[in-house]
């Protein structure tokens, strides 16, 4: 009920307000022509980062920051929402909205993701990376993740082996790597959506930004200053430490805690991903 509450203030109240108020900001008489903006992320790769961008993108633009704090397939305690619901929280999006989503590549979803007006970004991270992550996220910084109980008494190997494979228990439901790639991996074919890997944002990030300028342009944004001075206020903006959930966020931190048993165990099961995504040239790491 509080959620509830706390919801029917955001979106009913608050997010309104601060509509009305960039509205002035900015001196514009509506928001006609300003692009929907979706920041859409596979969860640890890297989406507070770009949710840090975004945010940037608000101080550069009238955009107004969602009332919801983001559009989910899959809820924070591991419920695996219909297509309906998610269609009506998309439906709800108005031209100057900002917000990130943790969406599936499902047709139904593309086909927002990839209207004219809508900026869209896609983020993604070296699967093996995302694994590190993702345990110790759920072990260490979230006592109320699905797997936080499960994970406890285990050992690294165990917990790998585990995020690797996948369990499916009553109330536990963890997906194995390949499938939780395969449910994305449609945004990398979507031309209209700019697909952007961590590690690139991370070692090139002024080159990244540059891009994503340009394709909120293409969209129908526009900036209140040049480019380059743009790009540097993101750089700004971008602080991966101000994350609560910022843990290392460096690339080829899974080569410290990978046993031989672990990565034959993710050749067997990921297949052919890494190739697919770019991080290998064959099975031979």
């Amino acid at each position: 009920m509080k959620q509830q509450i706390k919801q029917f203030i955001q979106l009913n109240l608050l997010y309104p307000l601060k509509r009305r108020q960039t509205q002035r900001k900015w001196h514009r008489q509506s928001y006609t022509g300003v692009p929907v903006v979706i920041g859409n992320a596979m969860p640890k790769s890297g989406s507070k980062l770009l949710e840090q961008i975004l945010h940037g993108l608000t101080q550069l633009t009238p955009l107004v920051e969602y009332g919801l704090d983001s559009i989910r397939s899959i809820t924070v305690d591991g419920r695996t929402r219909s297509q309906q619901e998610i269609e009506q929280d998309l439906m709800r999006l108005k031209p100057g909205d900002v917000v990130l989503t943790y969406l599936h590549a499902t047709p139904v979803n593309q086909s927002y993701l990839t209207r004219p007006n809508w900026a869209s970004y896609f983020i993604y991270r070296d699967p093996r990376d995302l694994l590190i992550s993702h345990i110790f996220y759920a072990v260490d910084m979230n006592p109320n993740h699905a797997m936080h109980t499960y994970y406890q008494p285990l050992n690294m190997e165990e917990r790998l082996r585990t995020a690797i494979q996948g369990i499916h228990q009553e109330n536990l439901n963890l997906p194995d790597v390949r499938t939780r790639y395969d449910r994305h991996l449609g945004w990398l074919s979507c031309p209209q959506v700019m697909s952007i890997r961590f590690e690139q944002l991370v070692a090139e990030r002024e080159n990244i930004l540059e891009k994503m300028l340009s394709h909120f342009e293409a969209a129908g944004g526009s900036l209140s200053i040049s480019r380059s001075q743009a790009v540097q206020a993101l750089l700004e903006a971008m602080d991966p430490k101000r994350s609560s959930t910022f843990r290392k966020g460096k690339s080829g931190g899974w080569k410290e805690y990978f046993s031989d048993k672990n990565k034959k165990l993710f050749k067997e099961v990921a297949g052919d991903l890494l190739i697919r995504l770019g991080y290998e040239v064959n099975n031979d790491w």
